[in-house]
């Protein structure tokens, strides 16, 4: 049984070392620190690489890990994601999973997807679609 959890989440990034500039291209890496509120109650760490047009402000691609640590809806544990991003002016396509058998603790075996939106104030929310084994969640 799937079940929701939404919320908003806090994100910092750092660069991790020189960008790479080239023809056509940035390259860039960083870490990333974020603090989930609401249902997941977690705070995060992982690493970003990213590639983005030098031309076209907009156009990019990054992928993305990190192990969340927290509460989800009473549960404590941990688990990773996985991202897949890459936008341009005119589309986004966004995807983020849960990695298979990440899940430590009371969130061992879970498995899903986050969705991220941006507001025009740069307000983050989440919504995390989740399973766990036994279906229930309390």
């Amino acid at each position: 049984m799937n079940h929701t959890a939404q919320g908003t989440f806090d994100v910092r990034l750092e660069p991790s070392g020189t960008p790479d500039q080239g023809e056509g291209s940035a390259l860039a890496a960083f870490v990333l620190s974020k603090r989930y509120h609401g249902p997941l109650d977690a705070e995060s760490h992982g690493q970003m690489i990213s590639a983005s047009s030098v031309t076209e402000k907009g156009s990019a691609a990054y992928a993305a890990v990190e192990r969340l640590t927290g509460t989800l809806d009473g549960r404590s544990g941990s688990f990773a994601l996985v991202h897949r991003g890459i936008m341009s002016a005119a589309e986004r396509e966004l995807r983020i999973d849960i990695v298979p058998d990440s899940g430590s603790g009371e969130l061992k075996g879970i498995r899903g997807t986050l969705d991220i939106e941006i507001a025009a104030d740069g307000t983050h929310t989440y919504t995390l679609t989740y399973a766990l084994p036994g279906g229930d969640v309390h």
